[in-house]
């Protein structure tokens, strides 16, 4: 997906709410419309935060008044008690909102999105320009772009330029090795000669060349090379 952006994959129906809206309307409105979350705005739509379907769980989740271990009361602040007392109390969306929201530019790749997602445990992206909300990118719609993209029929290329993208590949991953390992393509099968650092390297190797377009088998015929690495 390195070629698809964020323009290419938000969702533009963003739904918006100003910071007074009521709890009680935005969980409605998760309901009624099946969505997950709600960009919080003010009058000129400049985002300042967004109210998730987790929210609302969590102020569910603090109704359970059970008295917390010793080990939270021992990290547990004040400040922080008072925090999440006050977005899980909050009686509108500017109370309940997370204030610091993940968020991407319209030109940032697929893969950038998808560590977001990864690195900040969240379930979605706002896409936004100048501090204004563009659009939404969750993870189902990165799915979808990578099956879409996956399903979509490649044209034949040549064994030449099969074999150069195979080999750029392998220079930009630390793991690979171009001098021990020899690359050979024939009819679109890729076949790998020479050694390999480890099992684990040969598996990689093999993942690397089924990602290349037009590739249609990888033949892994390295053997794994023992003893120390030479300098």
């Amino acid at each position: 997906m390195t070629a698809l952006r964020a323009r290419d994959l938000f969702t533009n129906e963003v739904a918006k709410v100003p910071p007074e809206t009521p709890v009680a309307a935005i969980a409605r409105m998760f309901a009624e419309r099946g969505i997950s979350a709600v960009a919080v705005t003010d009058a000129a739509e400049t985002l300042l935060g967004i109210v998730t379907e987790s929210d609302l769980i969590r102020r569910l989740a603090d109704e359970d008044e059970r008295p917390s271990g010793w080990l939270a009361r021992l990290f547990d602040s004040p400040n922080a008690k008072a925090e999440r007392y006050t977005r899980s109390h909050g009686v509108n969306a500017g109370e309940v909102m997370t204030g610091r929201v993940i968020t991407a530019g319209p030109e940032d790749s697929a893969a950038h999105l998808a560590r977001l997602m990864e690195e900040h445990k969240v379930r979605r992206v706002l896409v936004t320009e100048g501090g204004r909300v563009l659009g939404l990118v969750s993870r189902s719609d990165l799915v979808r772009a990578l099956v879409a993209q996956q399903q979509a029929p490649e044209s034949d290329l040549s064994d030449d330029r099969i074999h150069r993208a195979v080999l750029d590949a392998m220079r930009r991953e630390p793991w690979a090795d171009t001098v021990r390992t020899a690359v050979h393509v024939r009819n679109g099968v890729v076949e790998f000669y020479g050694f390999s650092r480890s099992e684990a390297v040969s598996r990689a190797l093999c993942v690397l060349a089924e990602n290349v377009p037009g590739v249609k088998g990888v033949v892994d015929h390295t053997s794994q090379r023992t003893g120390r690495e030479p300098s």
